[in-house]
């Protein structure tokens, strides 16, 4: 089988026209139309995956994060991009990054999300005027659902900091004691903040929050951040999973490598 035929399969879930504007989403660097001798997953692609994918036999990594994302003038072993992008060249190892276009679809990242609180009822907080998905699904950024019971504030804080394996997690002052619609959206969030003001939201799960832009909750909701490689920790897994069903029999793997570049002091 050759990487683009697991390429085209990727791309059937979450087409490369789904993501953002911004991003750099789908083959990075690589052969599409060489064999492949398996897939390692990742949320990031630094050179110590590669040099797992090198260990495994692998030689397609499927990363969320592009390991390019802004531009690039310089490819040198002087800096982390440039050292991953040889290294991976050099042992004929494809990178495919599947970032925002699986954040916008309503069976990817944010699920992966909503699957660890059981929300029910699940729509997508800020549609795409338009475009859908080959289901006919909404696509566009975030998730709202529901809790299977309504549950007191500090209770359900408790549950999201152990169903993520939280040391730690930043929220807004309790203003609603009792939660029943969440908000979802892993990584940066920031920007669906007015969206959520105008539902019927009662709290909101993101990453990357400023200090000001805790204000915004303005008493409406519980606005809560729990780190950005922690809102999509399950990505990985979600990937396999979908690749696991449409080729049972080849090797996908998950990456071993702990790539969270930030560490918490307990």
């Amino acid at each position: 089988m050759k990487i683009q035929e697991i390429i085209h399969s990727l791309e059937q879930w979450a087409p490369l026209d789904f993501q953002e504007s911004y991003d750099n989403s789908g083959l990075i660097s690589g052969n599409p139309n060489q064999e492949c001798t398996g897939v390692l997953c990742s949320l990031d692609c630094t050179e110590e995956v590669v040099d797992e994918a090198i260990a495994k036999g692998c030689n397609l990594i499927v990363s969320h994060h592009p390991i390019i994302f802004k531009g690039v003038k310089q490819l040198t072993i002087k800096h982390f991009i440039g050292r991953t992008l040889i290294k991976a060249i050099r042992h004929n190892i494809s990178l495919y990054a599947f970032h925002t276009n699986l954040d916008n679809v309503i069976d990817g990242v944010n699920k992966s999300l909503a699957d660890q609180l059981q929300l029910t009822n699940r729509r997508i907080l800020a549609p795409i005027a338009g475009k859908f998905d080959q289901h006919g699904q909404e696509i566009g950024a975030g998730i709202v659902g529901e809790l299977p019971l309504e549950t007191e504030a500090s209770s359900f804080l408790q549950w999201v900091k152990e169903k993520f394996h939280l040391s730690v997690l930043k929220h807004t002052p309790i203003v609603n004691n009792q939660l029943k619609t969440i908000a979802l959206c892993g990584g940066s969030g920031s920007f669906l903040i007015d969206t959520v003001k105008q539902q019927n939201i009662d709290c909101f799960i993101t990453s990357d929050l400023k200090y000001h832009e805790f204000f915004e909750a303005d008493n409406r909701f519980l606005l809560v951040d729990i780190g950005h490689g922690e809102s999509e920790q399950y990505v990985p897994d979600l990937i396999i999973a979908y690749l696991n069903i449409k080729f049972p029999t080849f090797a996908v793997l998950r990456s071993l490598v702990n790539t969270q570049p930030v560490t918490y002091l307990k």
